[in-house]
């Protein structure tokens, strides 16, 4: 608009008037522009930390709007499409067909997949004050192709949980007809879910992640994991390889708060690996580069798959790095509320 206002030697709003009245579209292409700079901005992490999971995801659905209201515009003023209609018509395909995509992987994806499983909640376990396990029965779980490591976006179907998914890792690989999930209390639909009945219809999508074996680089690893973090642990366990030698190193603020730790220890014990334990306030106990060092001394030969709240996550891979381990071996999976 400056641009334009200047060639025309024409005040500012006098060209952004004019923009309006004679362009096609202009007033959906302002809108759109709004909308993507509210949520760019609302996405920078100072903002983020102050929303919920469930205000930031309704925040984004507006992208899908701002996408539509830009596109008259683009069709009707783009310099690429105006006198080009092969171009115009080779725009519009690429829209409806990227559209389509999102509308089959989004919604017709999980909904098939949610009416071919027919998962329902069977049974829930309190783990600790505000962690609960919730083993759900569906049918023929042995065609869902999902690794240890890897999370669904779950959505449950009750009153004031159904609208939003949220992502949850496995806690343990399915066992047809069974699959579990471990979920702990650290945001309003997380907190919510733990009043959650048997019999609860449950609809998912994914399973999505790359915090699986399929990344390993060599043939031993190293698994660290802070609170709920253990949960894709566990369940990643089961799936290594033979000859993995896993060392798992699970950090708690005592080993009573430490969440799924007798499943943790029989499944290492049965690859002959070795289980630590790092008790105490976060304040005083760091895992700095030595301290990784010592417990684990061919660390740096190792794949190190870290777990656990971000600001863990984020302090025990720079360690890791700094205690010689390649990055290409370091693999994070951080959770949030």
């Amino acid at each position: 608009m400056i641009g334009y206002a200047k060639l025309q030697r024409t005040g500012l709003w006098h060209e952004f008037g004019l923009a309006l009245s004679r362009y096609e579209g202009m007033l959906g292409a302002i809108a759109a522009l709004a909308l993507l700079v509210v949520v760019a901005a609302l996405s920078i992490r100072a903002a983020r930390r102050r929303m919920s999971h469930e205000t930031w995801w309704q925040v984004h659905l507006f992208t899908y709007l701002a996408l539509a209201l830009s596109f008259s515009h683009q069709i009707a003023t783009g310099a690429s499409f105006v006198h080009h209609p092969l171009a115009r018509v080779a725009w519009i395909l690429l829209w409806l067909s990227t559209a389509g995509v999102v509308l089959i992987c989004r919604v017709g994806l999980p909904l098939w997949r949610t009416a071919y499983h027919g998962l329902r909640v069977v049974r829930i376990v309190r783990e600790s004050d505000d962690v609960y396990s919730f083993v759900v029965k569906g049918r023929r779980l042995e065609r869902l192709a999902v690794s240890g490591g890897q999370y669904f976006q779950w959505r449950f179907m009750t009153r004031g949980l159904w609208l939003h998914a949220h992502p949850y890792s496995i806690s343990a690989l399915p066992q047809p007809p069974y699959m579990r999930v471990t979920i702990k209390g650290l945001g309003a639909h997380s907190s919510a879910a733990a009043r959650l009945k048997v019999g609860i219809r449950i609809a998912i999508e994914g399973p999505y992640g790359t915090f699986t074996k399929h990344v390993l680089t060599g043939r031993r690893v190293a698994l660290i994991a802070a609170g709920v973090g253990v949960t894709p642990v566990r369940a990643l366990l089961e799936d290594l390889p033979a000859g993995a030698d896993p060392v798992v190193l699970l950090r708690a603020s005592s080993e009573e708060q430490l969440l799924l730790g007798n499943e943790v220890r029989e499944l290492v014990r049965s690859y002959g690996g070795r289980v630590l334990g790092a008790f105490g306030s976060r304040h005083h106990l760091t895992l700095d580069p030595r301290t990784l060092r010592a417990n684990i001394p061919d660390l740096p030969e190792r794949d190190v798959f870290i777990c656990g709240p971000e600001p863990f996550t984020k302090t025990v891979a720079r360690a890791a790095r700094r205690a010689g381990v390649p990055p290409a071996r370091v693999h994070v999976e951080g959770f949030g509320a």
